[in-house]
């Protein structure tokens, strides 16, 4: 049987290794996130007219 140590006067391996093993049990990541720049180019958003200009342009020929 183990004698019990206080988190705080364990080493900081061993309390590296208790934190990761109560990290994998989260539901979500406890990573920070912040929202991406709205102002900040985004190359897919910009070629993304391509992909649906073209079918716009082909229905309204149609329907002349």
């Amino acid at each position: 049987m183990e004698r019990f140590v206080p988190y705080e006067k364990l080493s900081k391996k061993k309390q590296r290794e208790i934190d990761r093993a109560k990290r994998t049990t989260w539901a979500i990541s406890p990573v920070t996130r912040k929202p991406q720049n709205s102002k900040a180019y985004n190359r897919r958003k910009a070629q993304s007219w391509r992909k649906d200009s073209g079918s716009v342009l082909f229905d309204l020929c149609q329907c002349v």
